[in-house]
C-alpha cells in the first residue's frame, strides 16, 4: 500500500478492526518515510462470471434489481429487498469462490424469494428457470402448497 502524502511503498498497520457487518477490514496505517497515518479498508473480492465470459464485480445493487421486477406491485418494502441481496451475497460467499457464476446468484435468491412472497417467487422462477408451459407453472404451484402443508403440518405437530 502506498502512502496516499508521500508516494512511499512501505508502511506499517498502527490498528485493525472489522466492520459492523464483517464483511471488511478497517485498517490505520502509518508511513514508514513520513509518519503519517492513513486507513485503508480491505474487503475480498467476488467476482460474477455472465454468460458472455465477462467478469465483473459482484453487487447487491443489481440483484435487488433483478428482485424489484418480480416484486412490482406486491407488498415488500426496499429493507425486505436488501435482506434478500444480503442473504443472497452471504449464500455466494459461503461457498469459498472468488468469482461466480451469474446462474448460481439466480439460484441463491430463489429460497429467500419463495420466504418473501411466494408470488414474486413465482415470476422470478418462471422467467430464471425459463417456464414454457402452464405444467411448469403448476408443478411450482404444487411444490409451495405442498411445502406450506408440511410446514403447517410440523406446527400442529408441535403444538401437541
Amino acid at each position: 500500500m502506498h502512502c496516499p502524502f508521500c508516494r512511499n511503498p512501505d508502511s506499517r498497520v498502527v490498528d485493525s478492526r472489522t466492520s459492523d457487518d464483517g464483511t471488511s477490514i478497517r485498517r490505520r496505517r502509518q508511513c514508514t518515510e513520513c509518519g503519517r497515518r492513513f486507513t485503508t479498508v480491505e474487503t475480498a473480492s467476488l467476482s460474477v462470471v455472465k454468460r458472455s465470459g465477462v467478469l465483473e464485480p459482484f453487487r447487491r445493487e443489481k440483484v435487488i434489481e433483478g428482485v424489484r421486477k418480480a416484486v412490482r406491485g406486491r407488498p415488500v418494502t426496499d429493507a425486505d429487498l436488501a435482506a434478500v441481496a444480503q442473504a443472497v451475497e452471504e449464500t455466494v460467499r459461503a461457498t469459498g469462490a472468488s468469482q461466480i457464476d451469474a446462474n448460481e446468484i439466480g439460484l441463491a435468491v430463489l429460497p429467500p424469494l419463495r420466504e418473501l412472497d411466494e408470488v414474486a417467487y413465482l415470476r422470478f422462477a418462471s422467467v430464471y428457470n425459463a417456464f414454457d408451459s402452464l405444467e411448469d407453472f403448476e408443478g411450482a404451484i404444487r411444490a409451495l402448497r405442498e411445502e406450506r402443508a408440511a410446514v403447517a403440518e410440523a406446527e400442529a405437530e408441535e403444538e401437541r
